[in-house]
Formats: structure tokens, C-alpha cells, sequence
């Protein structure tokens, strides 16, 4: 993250927190199952080339959302950031779409030396259209159960140490009731902070000779489907993992997969929440993260 070093000079100048892509490839998934979706929560078109999205506040507190079509310039701001590096960004006037009141994100930063965050007031020409928000992090439901798959994906070690092979799957050598990877127990987890799924995952599901979790067999199922018929862009994403691996992320109504093409995948569901539902291996899981592999879109 970084803010700009320039004095707010005027009621239109802007100070830059951070920003995010927002690419058929990456988005917030807080905003949709898909890039599509994630375009239409903040009223845009979903141009192949994609956005990026600037988050800062004017020189009187208030949280915009900035919208501009210099994706290259966002997101080299945004890797010399990762980097520790300081980059001033500051995207040139033609490049901006639309200036959208308050942040679709939660940011634990604020600008310095102006007011507190806060959603500007409406203007003249508004339509009552409400300042974006964050996700209500007391609840659980679709904008949840996706950070808690990016949460996952980002820390996979983490999550996938506390599986033990041993015990946490139906029999992974054998398919599941309806022919494809059988699933383990669920790992219920205490939820969330900003969304987010933190704590040790403990086993709460029925023995796991009972079989697949319903919601489970429903999005392998969907996931198979997807192979015949490609979903949305963005609905499946690829990211680079070790050891010539891929991380992959798929969603859609209801359920969300992150998985390793080399290993397992875990499954979040809107009706389980806080639970993670390991699935393993079998014989099926692999091919089924390949085809899923071979059409998801990646980063450039």
C-alpha cells in the first residue's frame, strides 16, 4: 500500500491508499462469482482489457473509488508495492472512467492529515445510488464464503497442514457416491475477520463414512459442467503455485473450490457457513483440476 506524497491542493485531489485490478483474471471476489458480475456491481462494462481500481480519499476524508482504464499502469503500482517499494500513483485525468463514492474494500489505512474515512455526501446529480461498502463481516453468505476461498488459496500452507490424509477423507482411493472425488469432513473455522476465515479448522460433520456432503456433490458437479459448457470469464481462475503446480479458483451459485493441481481442493459453501469441506484426490479429482486448469484465464 502506499499514499501519495502530494499535498491535497483541492476539493479534487485525491489521496491514494492502495489499488486493485479488476481483469477477468483478478478482481475482488467481493463483488461477484465473475469478472461479468464483478463489472456489473459497480455499473461497468466488462471490457476484456479490464480496470483497475484506485481507492483513496478526497481532501475532505470522503472514500472514492476511482475507475481508470490504465491497467498497466495500476498494476506496476501495485507489484512495487508487494516489492516494499514507494510509487506515486497517479493516473492520467484521460484515463478515468468514473469516480465512485465509497470502497468496496475494507483498508485498516487513512490518508494523513485530512478527516476520517467517511462516504461522501450525494451530490446534485446523483440517483440515490448507495456509496460501495464493504461486506458485513457478521454474517456469512456469497461475498464471505469467496474471501474465505481467497484466504485459503493465499495460504494454502497453512489450511492444507491442518489435513490429515490419514483420517480427513472418505476412503481417497475410491470415488465418491455419485462417481467423482470423494469429500472429507467438514473443518468448521471461526469466522471471519474482514471476511476473511481465520482460526484451526476442526472436524465437525458426520463420520465420514456417510459420504459426500450434498453441497459438495452440487459443485463438482457444477465444476464437471463447466468443462462442457465454459462458464462467464473469471468464473475459473489459475495463479502460479509451487513446484510447477497451479492454484486454482472456481465459483458459482453458492459454493466456492480452491485447490492445487497437484493435491486436494477444499470447498466453501453459502449453506455451511465457516466450514471448509476437504475433498480428495480419487481418481477423478485430477483430470477434473486439469480441464479446470486448461480453461480458467490467468494473469499476463
Amino acid at each position: 500500500m502506499a499514499a501519495t506524497d502530494d499535498t491535497v491542493a483541492d476539493d479534487d485531489a485525491l489521496f491514494v491508499l492502495t489499488a486493485v485490478l479488476l481483469t477477468p483474471a483478478q478482481f475482488p471476489s467481493v463483488l461477484g462469482d465473475d469478472y461479468v458480475a464483478a463489472c456489473a456491481a459497480l455499473g461497468l462494462e466488462p471490457y476484456a482489457e479490464g480496470y483497475g481500481l484506485v481507492l483513496g480519499q478526497d481532501s475532505g476524508g470522503a472514500r472514492w473509488t476511482v475507475v481508470v482504464e490504465d491497467v498497466s499502469l495500476v498494476a506496476v503500482a501495485i507489484a512495487s508495492w508487494d516489492c516494499g517499494m514507494e510509487y506515486d500513483l497517479s493516473p492520467d485525468d484521460r484515463s478515468v472512467v468514473c469516480a465512485l463514492p465509497g470502497w468496496p474494500l475494507a483498508l485498516s489505512v487513512a490518508a494523513p492529515g485530512v478527516p476520517e474515512p467517511h462516504d461522501p455526501l450525494p451530490g446534485p446529480d446523483d440517483e440515490g445510488a448507495a456509496p460501495l461498502k464493504p461486506p458485513d463481516t457478521e454474517v456469512w453468505g456469497a461475498p464471505q464464503r469467496r474471501l474465505g476461498a481467497d484466504e485459503i488459496a493465499l495460504q494454502w500452507a497453512a489450511w492444507r497442514e491442518q489435513i490429515d490424509d490419514e483420517t480427513a477423507f472418505v476412503r481417497s482411493e475410491e470415488p465418491g457416491p455419485d462417481g467423482g472425488p470423494p469429500a472429507g469432513e467438514a473443518q468448521d473455522t471461526e469466522t471471519p475477520d474482514g471476511g476473511a476465515l481465520s482460526g484451526e479448522a476442526r472436524s465437525t460433520a458426520e463420520p465420514a463414512a456417510s459420504g459426500q456432503h450434498p453441497g459438495v456433490r452440487k459443485a463438482l458437479e457444477a465444476a464437471r459442467a463447466y468443462v462442457e459448457s465454459p462458464p462467464p470469464p473469471g468464473r475459473i481462475r489459475s495463479a502460479f503455485a509451487p513446484g510447477g503446480a497451479r492454484t486454482l479458483r472456481a465459483d458459482g451459485p453458492g459454493w466456492s473450490l480452491v485447490a492445487r493441481t497437484d493435491d486436494i481442493a477444499f470447498i466453501l459453501l453459502d449453506e455451511e457457513p465457516g466450514e471448509i469441506m476437504p475433498v480428495g484426490r480419487g481418481p477423478e479429482l485430477p483430470g477434473l483440476l486439469k480441464s479446470l486448469d486448461e480453461l480458467a484465464v490467468r494473469p499476463s
